[in-house]
């Protein structure tokens, strides 16, 4: 075991891979930079000792970030378009709905309003009510324009999809503005005439999945995921050039214990997951669910030293992370409920057994993930390698025919859904897949 671990702790694999990446400069869904890093990610894990490394493409919905203002007379005010907005220009009263809660919206008239949101979340409130949820909150409400508003401070406006499955592009313009221009907009012009204006170009784009595999040929397998995009004002070291990374380790830390692994081990970067999954739910849609064993996805590790698990309420996984968490005798936290926001989430609301892995944080929301700040010197190389080693274990424990991983029933899923009350938020922004 202590040949494999000191050959990983002085691996550059993943962390080449990582600089890589920055270095490509825009990876936004669609884009050529998008296109060049799942090629390199192929690559890299072909040279890991993968076999089969391939691309899948797909068609996406493609937008390109054009000008976008806000305007109070002549006055502008910094912004930036939150992506698949529509193009379009709209003057109204500015509304500040403080956090945006759905019972904000139910109590305030916002009808012909431009609404302007927090991204975090008041410390009461017993669960993170996502960007996508707010804007379509403003979307029905009658709002015809919106306003995200970071609560990181540091002049740093924030980006984030809007849109849904059926409907790519949102319906009313959408723009990010930073805490200090939320907070000047909120003491100035709460109720004032505002003009928010974005101009995007819409039209037809491709992605790409990124597949390899390690291990014995079974039918079964155990998924490794990331996803490779990133938005295209950053980046997007910490979301997500960091995830394929560990993917590219993790791969080339398996290919030196390959006899050790018991159920074939595939490797999927995906693409277009910062648009809405889309990648994810390509594959969800073109692949056997029964043949799955587990999903590891990696989006948000290597930002804090310690791993995150979100079992999704498996016990099985929450048993499998802690155990490797005392066999190194290193700190993990894990986390039973569900979290729909990244790409385990198509196959895990069917019942798939599958993993969120990232980092622990004090903070609410993503950090300097989705800002200008989502740069590579926010990330530690030994941070990368410690997680590696607990996953490369993790996922050699996951493919043993000795661990078992019982699935959950989508009734189960969607039961929990209603608990933690996240269901009224995935209907209001179509993600919700179960019939009523």
């Amino acid at each position: 075991m202590s040949t494999w671990i000191g050959e990983l702790f002085t691996s550059n694999v993943g962390w080449n891979h990582l600089e890589r990446l920055v270095d490509i400069g825009d990876r936004m869904a669609g884009s050529d930079g998008e296109r060049e890093a799942a090629a390199v990610t192929r690559d890299a894990l072909e040279d890991a000792g993968a076999r089969n490394a391939r691309l899948e493409s797909f068609e996406i919905q493609g937008w390109a970030r054009g000008d976008s203002s806000i305007l109070v007379g002549e006055t502008g005010q910094d912004c930036i378009a939150l992506p698949r907005s529509p193009a379009d220009r709209v003057e109204a009263p500015l509304i500040d709905l403080g956090y945006g809660l759905p019972e904000d919206f139910e109590e305030t008239d916002v009808e012909g309003a431009i609404v302007m949101v927090r991204s975090d979340m008041p410390d009461y409130y017993d669960r993170y009510v996502h960007r996508r949820e707010k804007y379509y909150h403003a979307v029905d409400s009658g709002a015809v324009g919106f306003v995200y508003r970071n609560h990181v401070e540091g002049c740093l406006p924030p980006t984030g999809s809007v849109g849904t499955a059926a409907d790519p592009i949102g319906e009313i313009p959408a723009v990010g503005v930073s805490s200090e221009v939320g907070a000047r907009l909120a003491r100035r012009f709460d109720g004032e005439a505002v003009t928010v204006s974005v101009e995007a170009d819409v039209h037809p784009a491709e992605s790409r999945n990124v597949h390899a595999e390690l291990g014995p040929d079974t039918d079964e397998r155990v998924l490794v995921t990331s996803h490779v995009d990133a938005h295209d004002i950053a980046e997007g070291a910490l979301d997500n050039g960091a995830g394929t990374a560990m993917v590219v380790e993790l791969a080339n830390a398996l290919a030196t214990r390959e006899d050790d692994l018991e159920t074939r081990v595939e490797f999927v970067a995906y693409g277009a997951e910062e648009v809405g999954l889309v990648g994810s739910n390509y594959h969800a849609d073109e692949t056997d669910h029964d043949s799955i064993k587990a999903i590891v996805n990696n989006d948000g590790v290597v930002r804090g030293r310690t791993l995150e698990f979100t079992t999704h309420g498996f016990d099985d996984l929450e048993d499998a992370a802690e155990a490797v968490a005392a066999r190194y005798d290193h700190p993990v936290e894990t986390v039973p409920r569900l979290g729909p926001h990244s790409d385990h989430w198509p196959f895990v609301q069917w019942g798939v057994p599958g993993y969120h892995v990232l980092s622990t944080s004090d903070e609410v929301g993503r950090g300097w993930g989705h800002t200008f700040a989502d740069t590579l010197d926010k990330l530690e190389k030994r941070d990368l390698r410690e997680q590696a080693i607990l996953l490369t274990d993790l996922v050699v424990a996951l493919a043993s025919e000795d661990t078992a991983v019982e699935r959950r029933s989508p009734d189960e899923v969607a039961d929990d859904l209603e608990a933690q009350d996240l269901a009224e938020g995935m209907r209001i922004t179509g993600d919700w897949p179960y019939d009523d």
